[in-house]
């Protein structure tokens, strides 16, 4: 593996409107153990494995952005921990830590970490994100078309037992789980974690109608203030939540609010999917293709074909209730 792929670049990655990019969001793989009904079709087609990025190629690419200025990476999916030898990149990538990039961390449907919780937190992760939309066990499984709730609470337990700081992310569901908002919010607090809510976002191909289902987080936001004191925070995290402290409980919930209060102007971040395709906005098809250059080996072509991503990188998203670009049917929504 690189040590470092690229030279540095002084202007690092800034955008036709200043805005320069210092987080990449890194699907590991399409693939998750999990099918649920806002994120996946129920019968999935994934990728050959000769189309995704070997774990060699991901730690090659991340030093590529890291010269460019990257600080933050996150690892996603689908899932990222069904990757055969996922440990190979957090491991690689944990060494960086402290040598041009300072932070790695992960989004996780949790159902693995009861197994990789120490690990994570051995080679050097101490944040991570568990994407959790109820915590009634016949609930859980429909949303996630059979999954098991109580095999991802011994997850959240041990990532919790080995010293992670766990954020709960919850996509609102109307008619769905917008009961258990409050409810997940008193539990996480409980446990000194962060909840943050998610309103469903429009991207990749589903059998449902996600419009039945949308939430929109002004009208969640009203009803958390009917209860509790909401003040906005100083915490940020390097990603789109806007957090606000709930005085009574002592805890913090975050917004992501794609479609309600566009968040386009502080956008730090690019995503890459498991291809090696990378995209400057979810919003739109607006992408450049790694992973030949990549393996073509030829000294500078990864860096040119981001210089041309960012050139073209849009102003804000355009996410529309009733439709918009569906970008990547296979990489992780939640963010943070």
């Amino acid at each position: 593996m690189s040590e470092v792929a690229s030279p540095h670049k002084p202007d690092g990655l800034v955008d036709s409107f200043g805005r320069r990019i210092t987080y990449v969001r890194l699907s590991v793989t399409d693939r998750c153990d999990l099918r649920c009904r806002y994120c996946m079709a129920e019968r999935m087609q994934f990728l050959p494995k000769r189309e995704i990025l070997t774990l060699e190629e991901m730690v090659e690419l991340s030093d590529i952005l890291i010269a460019r200025g990257i600080r933050k990476i996150r690892l996603t999916g689908g899932e990222p921990l069904v990757r055969k030898g996922v440990m190979e990149v957090v491991r690689g990538l944990g060494q960086r830590i402290g040598a041009g990039l300072d932070e790695l961390v992960m989004t996780t449907n949790g159902t693995r970490l009861e197994r990789f919780a120490g690990e994570l937190h051995d080679a050097g992760v101490r944040r991570i994100n568990i994407s959790l939309d109820s915590r009634r066990p016949e609930r859980f499984g429909h949303i996630t078309r059979g999954g098991d709730l109580a095999q991802v609470l011994r997850g959240i337990d041990a990532a919790l037992t080995s010293g992670l700081s766990v954020k709960i992310n919850m996509v609102a569901l109307a008619g769905i789980n917008e009961d258990e908002i409050e409810g997940m919010l008193r539990w996480c607090a409980a446990m000194s974690i962060d909840l943050t809510l998610i309103e469903t976002m429009p991207l990749g191909e589903v059998e449902e109608d996600r419009t039945a289902h949308y939430l929109p987080l002004d009208t969640v936001k009203r009803r958390l203030e009917e209860r509790f004191t909401l003040v906005p925070s100083t915490m940020r995290t390097g990603g789109p939540s806007r957090y606000h402290d709930v005085l009574e409980l002592r805890s913090r919930v975050g917004f992501i609010t794609p479609l309600t209060n566009n968040f386009c102007d502080g956008c730090n971040r690019i995503r890459i999917a498991a291809t090696g395709t990378v995209y400057g906005c979810l919003g739109h098809d607006q992408k450049v293709e790694l992973r030949d250059a990549l393996r073509s080996g030829r000294a500078g072509a990864v860096d040119e074909l981001l210089d041309r991503l960012l050139a073209g990188k849009p102003r804000r998203h355009e996410f529309r209730i009733g439709g918009a670009p569906a970008v990547e049917r296979h990489m992780s929504v939640t963010g943070g």
